[in-house]
């Protein structure tokens, strides 16, 4: 371990029985010697079934995870239920011992990886704050120091000597992450939990988590909110299925990589007309996607705040004033939220779809879209005289997914209400 590598994770793994253990009971010699003998006349291949049985009963949660972290980094965990990051926590956090391989750590570490954990439930608020600083090894005068502190970002004053057993889990929550963080541990871990709070809680703790961060201290953070990881931390961890998917400091690329395997990843983002199954005299589309700012079809999910376009190519085969072309946009429940057509542009701007090659595009609102699923269909008509390919009657469709952006305001970190996300601007009038 260099002098700066404060975690050190050398081939852990956890292993885990599944299903209910019948209940063991006292075995004497005679037993012991019956098994035995038995053994030797039993069938091999029953034998190996039976260990083949045992083996099926066992579930690796973690296996042959490696990695370090240094002094000061803040280290965001990702991956999908299942994958291991609770697990992985609890060994750092000393809950659990692992099944193999070993641990080395620097310095105290202070968890929050449950509602509730480490609180007495029959103690009052003010005597769990000092139990948890005493749990930290810290004394009595360093827990005082910093009890205002702990109260005033907890926002529990009023209950403070109420036992915590008559807390709701958005106060547990709040008095364990603020009791965590000021007790200035070298090392502070944080689970999920802190979805338990609402938006305003969440955002104060990142706040602090920023400033515990730029104190030196080192956090490892576990959360799905992939903007929140993004803006906090300096690397990013990825498990999946209980194994180490990568280690890096290009968090936004570890989270990309992420989110596109397997399920996580776009359906396709483009449609090409390759068996000609749209024909019309007027006009045959050939391509549909939705692209960045190169013109590349998107291969990965991206933020409201990033500009996106769809692109139609068409050839045009016949000039008329109607002709025009556009999209429907559905969200991830297939409710329709809007159908933009060439013929929206301002009167006197429309494209003029001459005879031949055409691209048309057209740029998506930043900050229009909440975070989720979308899906774009085609749409080419002579303008409610004779539509040929009408969105809802097998045409052809791309989708892609949109994240919350970031922002100046930490507001923005979290998914919003509603569908729609645009970034208004207020003003004032006395």
């Amino acid at each position: 371990m260099s002098s700066d590598t404060i975690i050190t994770v050398e081939n852990i793994g956890k292993r885990y029985r599944l299903g209910a253990q019948k209940n063991e009971r006292y075995t004497a010699l005679r037993d012991v010697i019956a098994e035995k003998a038995r053994s030797l006349f039993r069938n091999p291949q029953s034998a190996a079934r039976n260990g083949s049985e045992a083996d099926a009963s066992e579930f690796w949660a973690l296996k042959n995870v490696s990695f370090e972290v240094k002094q000061g980094e803040v280290v965001g965990i990702i991956g999908r239920n299942g994958a291991g990051k609770s697990t992985l926590l609890k060994i750092l956090s000393r809950i659990t011992e692992p099944t193999e391989g070993r641990v080395r750590i620097k310095g105290r570490v202070a968890s929050l990886l449950e509602v509730g954990t480490g609180f007495h439930p029959e103690l009052t608020g003010r005597e769990n704050i000092f139990l948890n600083g005493a749990i930290l090894g810290m004394g009595r005068a360093e827990i005082k120091s910093k009890f205002d502190e702990i109260v005033a970002f907890a926002e529990v004053e009023k209950f403070l000597d109420t036992p915590v057993k008559r807390y709701s889990s958005g106060m547990y929550v709040r008095l364990a992450f603020a009791v965590a963080a000021h007790l200035e541990p070298e090392i502070l871990i944080v689970d999920e939990v802190l979805a338990v709070g609402d938006s305003q809680f969440q955002k104060k703790c990142l706040g602090k988590m920023h400033d515990v961060a730029k104190g030196g201290r080192t956090v490892l953070f576990v959360s799905h909110n992939m903007n929140a990881v993004e803006s906090l931390c300096t690397g990013a961890l990825s498990l999946k299925k209980g194994s180490l998917c990568e280690l890096a400091s290009d968090v936004r690329g570890v989270i990309m990589r992420y989110l596109t395997d397997g399920t996580g990843g776009l359906k396709t983002s483009e449609w090409q007309n390759t068996d000609n199954a749209f024909n019309h005299p007027a006009m045959q589309p050939l391509y549909f996607a939705v692209v960045d700012d190169s013109s590349r079809p998107l291969s990965a999910p991206v933020r409201n705040d990033e500009q996106i376009h769809v692109i139609i190519r068409a050839e045009v085969r016949q000039m008329d004033p109607a002709l025009n072309a556009g999209f429907a946009l559905f969200n991830q429940d297939s409710e329709q939220l809007l159908w933009s057509m060439t013929t929206d542009t301002p009167e006197g701007e429309w494209p003029r779809l001459e005879t031949g090659l055409v691209e048309l595009r057209c740029a998506l609102p930043k900050r229009f879209l909440n975070e989720g699923s979308y899906r774009l269909e085609l749409n080419c008509s002579l303008h409610h005289r004779d539509w040929f390919v009408r969105p809802g009657h097998n045409s052809p469709s791309v989708s892609f997914e949109i994240q919350g952006g970031l922002s100046d305001s930490p507001y923005w970190l979290y998914a919003r209400p509603g569908i729609l996300a645009p970034e208004w601007k207020w003003t004032l009038t006395k």
